[in-house]
């Protein structure tokens, strides 16, 4: 009872000292208030002060009204001292304001970023430009060390600094030293008979430090971890039938240096229970005998936890998919403890059927409402539907707009039976300038600018534009497509390109012939369900080839001879086989003065015109665009070169690429990439010379002209067969032992292992990843045997940069040719805006 009577005490003398003013107000009896007057204030206005006294004019204030008034002008935190003083009968509030936080530096903090540090501070009061308290300081270094200490850093200390300005201002600086992480030396697991501690502890975040510790950080200490951890081993229990289990204690003890942690926990396993019964009860709306076939105990199993958390789950999402979202299940246990039984009865709870009322989108800055709707399966005024929510999450995801999503579906006041659906977004720059960069010893620099824009004008509609400029090749081309030009979601697209390649220089990796194309294309894409669609494709094309007598290999001079039904006219088109590679080709038949497009002499130039259809189709249901983690995609591919062309060929593909997760910080990416060309019709009739390995020609050997040259699969390089130099892998031909050209062929064969990483770095647009590639091209099917398939292995890292996306292989060939091309070290870089 002392303490209240002392703070009476004290709050009447400071009331007395309250009142003491120049006419000795504490002498004075009440009085009437007349007038009030602010003295002190600098930032502050006298009308926030009046808002806050509770005193106005025409009051009596007396000295319970006066330690009224004080402590209601202390409690806004504005103010480090307040006086009231009487001058006749005018009140003097006199103030001592607190000082404003100028600015807010923090150093030494690498484990907790700034940002997020500041967001924190910002949350308490403590904030650039608002009123500097010390008490809200002093809870702001507690705050901090017991952040660092959940992290497992005991000896972090936090030391802030006030520095006073001019016009009432502070500078504050928070100085972090955060120390090393304290490890954890051992974890023992104390009462465990039936299973040995390794097993027990398989899927725990923490543990011991072992050779993967350095990525995973589980030697760490972590109180929350360890809750977590605590909660997988009674799930481990639960899981195998011990219902009876319990963790009675838990220890953790750290050194004196606070450096090794020390964890022990206490356990009793009891006894294996078995299930006696499951029955399902309350309102199942479904016929109860569906219901029970999402039961997936049944008698005489052993009892898991998890299979009866599946099967609640799996009632919740069925009923959750015809419009009740709110519905529950609530497994009943009836425990028999002498027989070691349980039974389960799953008692179902619906709650109202419900409807969403409003879709609405945030964070959509750039894009159009219409472009995320029209990929939404959940809808306006329709019965809500798990699974229809959870789709157009991916739908939206596969767009490759946004960075983030996040689908809320808060409750309608007053509307039982009504949900809002509120989708957050986070955008990611949709346009792209893409600039790859290569290097070759004797080549030089080979660039290329590319600019797309995947939602033009927030549209949806991709447009794109790019360009490549270097020593070989100059390529130009223009796109545009509308991926819902129909409601139903019907594409349609245009493609206009021209490239005009020179392969004079020998690191071009191709052999050495001039290729202008001028394309154009109508593309037509049909959505068949929500993964499958097909597409089909009708174009022209002119192919201008020029070829060198002094450079060309003869076999693709010859091929256009004898596949253009040339031959009559060019009978001596050859290099005989005793003469030198480096001699001028000899042709009786030359006419040097000839202005006929197939121009006679050492430098020829060949038309060939195509009418091209391709029709495809694809299977995708990955779960996000530009890093997926889970998820398959089926693309078959044909493309025909229609009759009445000057050349008659066609060429088929197979794309797969599987991805899942192999634990939550390991994926893995299988892909395989299958081609295959050939002729057929007026083309394939036609006769061909036949060269060997060497490059000579078989005497009296002819066979059916394939596939043209041009239409060629290559392999090696950033995107096929890393560690290989770029289109180097596959057939060849040979002028000397020394130079060779790279000519394709019209059956590929590539295909890549991928361990990625995804929890390494901590945003999804990073990923670093091990790999082992696996290709090569061949002259026909029978030529395959996986001897000959060329295999490296090496590191990559791929980051979808502000500046747009980085690619950088590190490989190591382990099965090549003596001649093969290396190139170890690979990277490709763009940007984006």
């Amino acid at each position: 009872m002392t303490r209240p009577i002392a703070r009476r005490c004290l709050l009447s003398l400071a009331l007395a000292a309250a009142l003491a003013g120049p006419v000795q107000a504490q002498n004075q009896p009440a009085f009437t208030v007349s007038d009030i007057r602010v003295e002190g204030l600098q930032r502050i206005s006298a009308g926030t002060v009046f808002t806050y006294l509770p005193v106005e004019k025409g009051d009596t204030l007396d000295r319970s009204s006066s330690a009224e008034a004080i402590r209601a002008l202390f409690q806004t935190g504005f103010f480090s001292d307040v006086r009231l003083e009487r001058q006749g009968d005018i009140l003097v509030v006199v103030v001592t304001e607190r000082p404003a936080i100028n600015t807010i530096t923090l150093t030494g903090n690498k484990d907790i970023k700034s940002e997020d540090l500041l967001a924190g501070l910002r949350n308490i009061g403590l904030a650039e430009g608002e009123t500097y308290n010390p008490l809200a300081l002093d809870r702001v270094t507690q705050e901090l060390i017991r952040q660092y200490n959940n992290r497992g850093k005991y000896n972090a200390s936090i030391t802030p600094s006030v520095a006073n300005l001019d016009r009432n201002r502070v500078d504050i600086t928070i100085t972090v030293v955060e120390g090393k992480a304290s490890r954890i030396s051992d974890i023992n697991i104390v009462g465990n008979e039936a299973y040995p501690e390794y097993e027990i502890r398989k899927g725990w975040e923490s543990g011991t430090t072992n050779w993967l510790s350095w990525y995973r950080r589980d030697d760490q200490y972590s109180r929350e971890k360890l809750s977590g951890d605590l909660e997988k081993l009674t799930n481990f229990y639960l899981d195998r039938g011990y219902v009876d289990f319990n963790v009675e204690s838990t220890q953790v003890a750290i050194s004196p240096e606070k450096r090794n942690i020390f964890v022990t926990a206490n356990i009793a396993e009891g006894e294996v229970y078995t299930i006696s019964s499951t029955k399902v009860s309350g309102d199942t709306i479904l016929p109860i005998e569906d219901i029970e076939k999402l039961v997936i105990l049944k008698e005489g199993d052993t009892f898991s936890r998890r299979l009866v958390e599946l099967t609640t789950d799996a009632v919740i999402a069925t009923l959750g998919n015809i419009g009740y979202a709110f519905a529950q299940v609530n497994p009943v246990p009836d425990i028999d403890r002498e027989k070691r039984t349980i039974g389960i009865n799953f008692f179902v709870d619906p709650g109202p059927r419900v409807q969403v009322r409003r879709i609405t989108f945030k964070g959509n800055v750039g894009t159009s409402d219409e472009v995320m709707r029209r990929e939404m399966r959940q809808f306006e005024g329709a019965w809500f539907s798990q699974a229809a929510i959870d789709r157009s999450k991916i739908r939206l995801q596969r767009l490759g707009f946004f960075e983030e999503i996040d689908i809320e579906t808060p409750e309608v006041a007053g509307q039982p039976d009504q949900v809002d659906l509120v989708v957050n977004v986070k955008e990611r720059n949709s346009g792209q300038f893409t600039f790859g960069l290569g290097y070759q010893q004797n080549f030089g620099l080979v660039t290329t600018i590319q600019l797309v824009q995947n939602n033009f004008l927030g549209t949806g509609n991709r447009v794109s534009l790019s360009a490549q400029n270097n020593s070989f090749s100059n390529q130009f081309s223009l796109g545009f497509t509308d991926p819902y030009f129909t409601d139903d979601g019907v594409s349609l697209g245009y493609n206009l390109s021209y490239s005009d390649y020179s392969y004079s220089n020998r690191d071009a990796n191709l052999a050495q012939f001039d290729n202008a194309v001028a394309a154009g294309e109508v593309i037509l894409g049909i959505p068949l369900t929500e993964t499958d669609s097909i597409s089909m494709s009708l174009g022209i094309d002119r192919n201008q080839i020029s070829t060198d007598d002094f450079a060309t290999p003869p076999l693709l001079i010859d091929y256009l001879v004898d596949a253009l039904g040339d031959r009559a006219r060019f009978p001596q088109f050859h290099v005989p086989d005793d003469t030198d590679p480096n001699t001028p080709i000899e042709n009786d038949d030359a006419d040097p003065t000839t202005t006929d497009p197939l121009t006679l002499g050492p430098n020829r130039r060949w038309n060939v015109n195509a009418w091209r259809l391709k029709t495809g189709w694809q299977r995708d249901s990955r779960n996000d665009f530009l890093m997926p983690t889970r998820g398959t995609l089926h693309r078959i591919g044909a493309e025909f070169v229609l009759p009445g062309s000057d050349l008659e060929y066609y060429r088929l593909t197979y794309v797969f690429e599987n991805y899942r997760l192999l634990k939550p910080w390991l994926g893995l990416k299988s892909a395989l990439d299958v081609g295959y060309g050939d002729s057929y019709g007026v083309t394939k009739d036609r006769n061909c010379r036949v060269y060997d390995d060497f490059g000579n020609i078989v005497t009296g050997a002819t066979q059916q002209c394939g596939m043209p040259f041009f239409s060629n699969y290559y392999a090696g390089g950033p995107s096929s067969v890393r560690g290989f130099e770029i289109n180097t892998i596959g057939p060849f031909y040979r002028f000397t032992d020394t130079f060779r050209q790279p000519i394709g062929g019209p059956f590929k064969t590539v295909g890549t292992f991928e361990f990625f990483f995804p929890t390494l770095f901590d945003n999804r647009s990073t990923r670093l990843s091990a790999f082992l590639d696996y290709g090569n091209i061949y002259n026909g099917v029978d030529e395959w045997e996986a001897k000959t398939l060329r295999i490296s292995t090496g590191l990559a890292v791929q980051w979808q940069s502000p500046m747009g996306p980085i690619s950088i292989s590190y490989a190591l060939p382990l099965q090549r040719e003596r001649t093969d091309q290396v190139e170890r070290l690979q990277f490709t870089f763009g940007g984006q805006f």
